[in-house]
């Protein structure tokens, strides 16, 4: 089953981003996730086994210019996050389309997403979901 999650979610969106992004403190997710449970322009779906929460997707709206798309707003697939034990289910493919149909119905005609280079993973993932390769790029920074 997977349905779109409501503020009452946080604990188990955040467990689930945490182990996404294990980088960040659950006090910095819990303010970043909290806004976009209540937010028109995002949406976070759960996937569940019975009872038990075993996936996330968190997608928004993006009105900037998305790489690859020439509309707006463009549905943005932001993470996506299925305990391992439960993947190679369909739980990514339904959460995926949970994200396109939400997208579609606020008006997008393009969903888009992204992935680190070297994430191969990542990368077959979004091809094996219908994604198509739209650009490369390296970016580069330097401190002042």
């Amino acid at each position: 089953m997977i349905r779109k999650a409501v503020p009452d979610d946080l604990s188990a969106v955040k467990a689930l981003a945490l182990r996404l992004w294990p980088h960040h403190t659950p006090d910095a997710l819990q303010q970043e996730l909290l806004p976009l449970l209540q937010q028109p322009d995002s949406a976070i779906f759960l996937a569940y086994q019975d009872a038990c929460v075993v996936g996330f997707a968190q997608c928004q709206l993006r009105q900037d210019y998305v790489e690859g798309t020439d509309s707006s707003p463009v549905g943005y697939l932001e993470g996506i996050y299925v305990v391992p034990e439960y993947r190679r289910r369909g739980f990514a493919g339904q959460l995926i389309s949970a994200c396109e149909r939400w997208a579609k119905a606020a008006g997008c005609s393009e969903f888009a997403s992204d992935c680190e280079l070297c994430n191969e993973e990542s990368f077959r993932f979004h091809l094996g979901v219908g994604f198509q390769e739209s650009n490369r790029i390296i970016c580069f920074a330097k401190k002042l």
